[in-house]
């Protein structure tokens, strides 16, 4: 019974993913902490190093180009593979180009670069989530996520911790750059071997179709509104927890900051991996809907390590302890996670759709930090981690309310559309695109300020807290009117 669940894993797709998973992960650190190390070490002042930060924009902001690869059709390799093969030949054109480079004499043609791969390692990354959504079945989406988890984390450590290795004792800076350019070579390979998916998918026939009617499509499905507010809630307490464990760990435990690498950074990601792993085995023998359940309630019972250190004297095992069980049990949440939000894509919209909902799925992970640091410097570190167990307890709430809305999830089958309150839905609809449209605008405004175009700090701040409103507002509404129709009578 064991082998055939763990079939799976020595299927060619799943060398494929492994390999997919391993070229979208590698860019993501030599635009942020290999290239801040780099910048450092050339003696770049902090102020510039900072404003570097700015690049991981694109990848949150995918989801805006994301309809042009839905709609068209590259005359090569097919309608996923196709994008997927130019992105990453432009990867591994732009990284070696960097290696050609020194922070201290070209920074503006670095930060050009630097701009460039992420913008191609997000696009890369928007064709690789639709094309496994577009490819694996309802019974393989948790595999499928925790082999793509695998990949990902495994490159991290390749472009973070072993690039910094090698640049710093062996290779040098410039060519540890041309390493990293020809370890996406393995990607270009995986995806000229990649299959095509097996069903015939319909393509949006115009790109204004591209770009509204994955919109129009989600906001019609029944409980759409409350599978929102589920994406954004259902990591919320893991987020607390995570968000800031290195300084609770170098700061409020006294930790050195050797042993919190060595744990945090190598036994965490041990953990992160076979978690993953385990969660996408045991994702084979129940249903997505009894996933997301055990592994919530596990993501939750898993912080009250972080709260038994913020209690207890120190002691380097407790906090390796505390360290692997969170990051075990949140590699069984990433698996099922991922393979939710497989499950909520239309194939026809998959990239935008996909870019969409994991757009709104960092909303807690990016946001949460500074009540974090709010909460452990008025109320102490204990008061925090006892704050991410209740902030686990929403989203579980929220998946037990929408467990009828997961039956046709699990066998492909057309999602259910409503009938009611449409009024009500159109004033959720208008109040979360207001909420959009003012955090976009105070993104703008935050990267003028620091452009130094202009200092408007407070009016940023009257515009975020406007957007974080209204978006709340939006979300609330549309949830509310999802639970008061699924226990309404069916219209007649």
């Amino acid at each position: 019974m064991t082998s055939h669940y763990l079939k799976i894993f020595t299927q060619r797709k799943s060398a494929i993913l492994l390999i997919l998973g391993f070229a979208s992960g590698l860019p993501l650190a030599l635009t942020a902490g290999t290239l801040q190390a780099w910048m450092s070490v050339e003696n770049v002042d902090t102020k510039t190093i900072g404003f570097f930060s700015l690049v991981g924009q694109a990848y949150v902001l995918k989801f805006l180009w994301s309809p042009l690869m839905d709609r068209f059709t590259l005359p090569f390799l097919g309608r996923r593979r196709g994008w997927l093969l130019l992105t990453q030949i432009a990867l591994i054109a732009a990284i070696a180009l960097m290696g050609t480079l020194q922070p201290s004499r070209d920074l503006t043609m670095l930060a050009a670069l630097a701009v460039l791969v992420a913008f191609c390692s997000a696009s890369q990354d928007i064709v690789f989530d639709a094309w496994k959504t577009d490819i694996l079945s309802a019974e393989e989406r948790g595999a499928g996520a925790a082999i793509t988890v695998l990949g990902y984390r495994l490159a991290m450590m390749v472009s973070g911790g072993l690039a910094l290795w090698l640049a710093d004792k062996y290779l040098g800076w410039q060519a540890t750059y041309w390493l990293m350019a020809l370890a996406m070579i393995p990607g270009v390979i995986a995806t000229l071997l990649a299959p095509e998916p097996s069903q015939k998918i319909e393509v949006p026939q115009s790109l204004h179709a591209a770009v509204f009617t994955p919109l129009k499509e989600f906001f019609s499905r029944s409980n759409a509104w409350m599978m929102l507010s589920l994406i954004i809630f259902y990591k919320l307490g893991d987020a607390f927890a995570t968000s800031l464990s290195t300084l609770f760990l170098l700061k409020g435990l006294g930790f050195d900051p050797g042993q919190v690498g060595i744990v945090n950074k190598t036994l965490g990601l041990a953990a992160t991996i076979i978690g993953a792993l385990f969660g996408g085995i045991l994702m084979q023998r129940m249903t997505l809907f009894r996933a997301l359940v055990l592994f919530g309630i596990l993501q939750g019972i898993s912080n009250l390590g972080y709260w038994l250190l913020a209690v207890t004297p120190p002691h380097i095992w407790s906090m390796a302890m505390a360290v692997t069980i969170e990051n075990l049990c949140g590699g069984m949440g990433t698996a099922a996670f991922v393979a939710l939000l497989m499950a909520l894509c239309n194939k026809s919209f998959s990239a935008t759709q996909f870019a969409l909902l994991s757009a709104l799925s960092a909303i807690g992970r990016v946001y949460v930090g500074p009540a974090a640091g709010w909460i452990a410097a008025g109320w102490g570190w204990s008061t925090l981690f006892a704050i991410s167990l209740i902030a686990s307890l929403p989203g579980l709430l929220l998946l037990i309310a929408s467990r009828q809305s997961f039956s046709h999830l699990r066998d492909d089958m057309a999602f259910t559309l409503r009938h009611r309150f449409e009024t009500g839905y159109r004033l959720a609809r208008y109040l979360a695109m207001a909420g959009a449209v003012l955090l976009a605008c105070w993104l703008l405004l935050i990267t003028l300020g620091a452009l130094k175009w202009f200092n408007v700090i407070t009016f940023s701040e009257w515009l975020f807290a406007g957007g974080i409103i209204c978006l709340f507002a939006g979300v609330t509404a549309g949830t509310l009117l999802d639970l008061r129709s699924q226990h309404c009578r069916p219209e007649i």
